[in-house]
């Protein structure tokens, strides 16, 4: 995620949430949905989430889903003792009827990298990589996965280009080169290839082959800052999609943008945080309309994309925000919207944590109306869940939800409120009727 018109580092020692009384929130889970752990050690079924026109389909049906972002899930998954995480948290989003959880399917070079050099893998990370894929697929979990970050947390296109000098064929040092230079083109398709025709050593189906996979994501976050025409960035994109449709017909892609409009854009001016939004090298509706790209993403950090800290300006701003790219989606790109990052820091000035629930409330209650009335807005992705014992992972937005019971409940809500609309998938049946039957 971006905290502001600079980069960051992700998983820190940020603040996060007081812990209420373990002992009562742990009642409050159990005596709600304790039962239902029961299922999930059954084979799940599921198919390829499609899409027609400006909505996401399920064998035909409408699917608007509530989900959630865990991106440390393929390296806690590399070591033993801390594998169990990963069952943890997709059945708790499962528990809590959420369908999609966004995550990293890269680390490229440092500690627990699945990418040791280019076109080098370690099996053992591969293989926990494998492990979250089973995992989410047999707790009916779909799963979006990102392919590299424009940011230096888990290598990024940094270390694409430190390898490309280190060997003697970068054309420059800069970060950006790593959408123009040639032979870091090279190193990223042959990464793609390989991690897309990958055999899944516990399901034995190809990740190109697994509906488990909702959607590829060509790259977190991508900023082109060398070149605010944007031109750059368009051709790497068309590039790069083209080249995954190629090997992979069946899942969709999105870009990973963050959103902002682009200098040619005149949404740049109205809609945008702030001024230097416009000259990132990105543009929402250009980089979104390639044929080659299913979707459109979009995230939301109002506090570190603003000067203005007031927590009312920041509301509005979210409404503004995701109202316009909704209409996008219908009127401009006519396809699906998905709001895959949104977060309030616990760092922010005067921080109350009942201002994330209201923070929350909007984005999802905006989600629910874009789904009641059959516009593109199809989702949204919290950043982030996470479970006990992970402070490390966690940064300044980072939430355990069934420590905070009115947290819980609001997403648990969404969730039932999104399957009166569509209908309960065959994947979410047994859990979903329980949950949605409860009293709040």
């Amino acid at each position: 995620m971006a905290k502001s018109p600079s980069s960051k580092t992700q998983g820190g020692n940020g603040l996060f949430y007081p812990i209420i009384g373990f002992a009562s929130c742990f009642a409050f889970i159990y005596m709600s949905f304790g039962d239902l752990w029961i299922s999930y050690n059954e084979e799940t079924t599921l198919s390829f989430v499609e899409r027609n026109g400006t909505q996401f389909v399920v064998d035909g049906r409408p699917f608007y889903f509530n989900g959630w972002n865990s991106y440390w899930m393929m390296d806690r998954a590399v070591d033993e003792s801390t594998k169990p995480r990963i069952r943890a948290m997709l059945q708790g989003g499962a528990k809590m009827g959420l369908t999609v959880c966004r995550t990293w399917a890269f680390n490229d070079g440092g500690y627990n990298a699945l990418q040791i050099s280019p076109g080098r893998f370690d099996e053992k990370v591969f293989r926990a990589l494998d492990h979250v894929i089973a995992e989410a697929r047999q707790n009916g979990i779909r799963l979006i996965l990102s392919l590299v970050n424009n940011l230096q947390a888990y290598g990024g296109k940094t270390q694409y280009v430190k390898w490309a000098w280190e060997e003697g064929v970068g054309l420059s040092s800069s970060n950006d080169s790593f959408f123009y230079d040639p032979s870091i083109r090279h190193y990223f398709k042959t990464y793609v290839k390989i991690v897309l025709m990958r055999r899944n050593t516990y399901t034995g189906i190809q990740y190109r082959d697994d509906p488990t996979i909702f959607a590829w994501e060509l790259i977190n976050e991508p900023r082109c800052m060398t070149d605010a025409s944007g031109d750059i960035l368009q051709d790497w994109i068309e590039e790069m999609s083209t080249f995954i449709k190629l090997i992979d017909n069946k899942h969709l892609l999105t870009v990973g943008l963050e959103g902002f409009y682009g200098p040619k854009n005149p949404k740049r001016s109205t809609v945008n945080p702030e001024f230097w939004a416009a000259d990132l090298g990105s543009d929402f509706i250009r980089n979104s309309k390639i044929s080659t790209i299913d979707f459109a993403s979009v995230h939301i950090y109002p506090d570190h994309w603003s000067h203005n800290q007031d927590f009312g300006y920041q509301l509005k701003f979210v409404s503004k925000w995701m109202l316009s790219h909704i209409e996008d989606g219908d009127k401009e790109l006519k396809k699906p919207v998905m709001f895959t990052e949104f977060g309030l820091s616990t760092e922010n000035k005067g921080f109350d944590p009942s201002q994330r629930d209201k923070f929350y409330k909007v984005i999802l209650d905006i989600i629910y109306m874009s789904t009641k009335r059959n516009k593109s807005g199809a989702g949204t992705l919290v950043w982030q869940f996470w479970v006990e014992g992970m402070e490390e992972f966690n940064d300044d937005f980072g939430i355990v939800p069934w420590k905070r019971p009115s947290t819980y409940k609001l997403f648990s809500e969404q969730s039932c409120r999104l399957a009166r609309i569509q209908g309960v998938l065959p994947s979410q049946k047994e859990h979903l009727n329980k949950l949605c039957s409860q009293r709040w």
